[in-house]
Parts: C-alpha cells; structure tokens; sequence
C-alpha cells in the first residue's frame, strides 16, 4: 500500500507540472483538505477542495510559469513526506524560489489531507517520527 501512496501523491505533482489542474485532484477525497495555515503570504488558510483548486489556480495565473521539484516521496504510514521546492517566474520574468514541505495524508486510496509545513522536521513530527 505504501508505494501505491507515494505513487498516488507523483501523478498529482506531475499533473500539476504539466498543467492538468483538474488531474491535480483525481486522487483527492470529496472532503479533501488542504491546510495551508503555517504557510507566509497571500495564501494562508484551510482550503477544501474547490477552494484548494481556485487557490492553485490563482498561483498559476499570477506567474509566467511555475514548477514544483520534488525532492523525496517519503513514505511514512498513511502519509507521504515530500520536501520540495517551487521554482517560478513571476509576469516581469524576475525567477523565484521556495523551498517547503508537505504532509500527505492517503486513505482508502485517495489524499485526504494535504499540510504545508516550513520545515522537513516539521513534517516528520507530524507524521509521528521524531529524528
């Protein structure tokens, strides 16, 4: 189950990339949540999975491109740990980058629960592991 887990949360990430927004969710739950609380910026907040999509939607219509690099799918339990980094360019070209974490949380085969943490530690601690 737990490869089927960290393959579930690769093919929203390559969605994503690709720019199939809609494909970014085929795996989420009906009451998916994506917790955005401990994020800085606009963005800040609990999202279901409407509110997730709009939210994500606006990034990427805010930016020339964007692109998340996933670093590990770390697989803990029922969650998957991905360290990342979003690379993008904003409309006057200046290039960013951010790095961060999330917790996904898999159940019955579909992503519940999606959680922003600004640090790897952060995550694993979330996730019931101490280092």
């Amino acid at each position: 189950m737990s490869q089927e887990n960290v393959e579930i949360v690769r093919r929203s990430i390559e969605a994503y990339n690709r720019g199939d927004l809609d494909a970014v969710f085929k795996d989420a739950a009906p009451d998916f949540e994506y917790d955005l609380s401990r994020a800085v910026g606009p963005w800040r907040g609990v999202y279901g999975r409407d509110g997730a999509l709009s939210q994500i939607r606006e990034i990427v219509e805010s930016w020339e491109w964007v692109r998340v690099e996933q670093h590990e799918l770390i697989e803990v339990g029922e969650h998957v740990v991905v360290p990342w980094t979003l690379r993008g360019a904003g409309r006057d070209g200046i290039e960013v980058e951010a790095r961060s974490t999330w917790l996904c949380t898999i159940r019955d085969g579909l992503i519940v629960r999606i959680c922003l943490y600004q640090e790897l530690q952060e995550a694993f601690e979330a996730a019931g592991l101490r280092e």
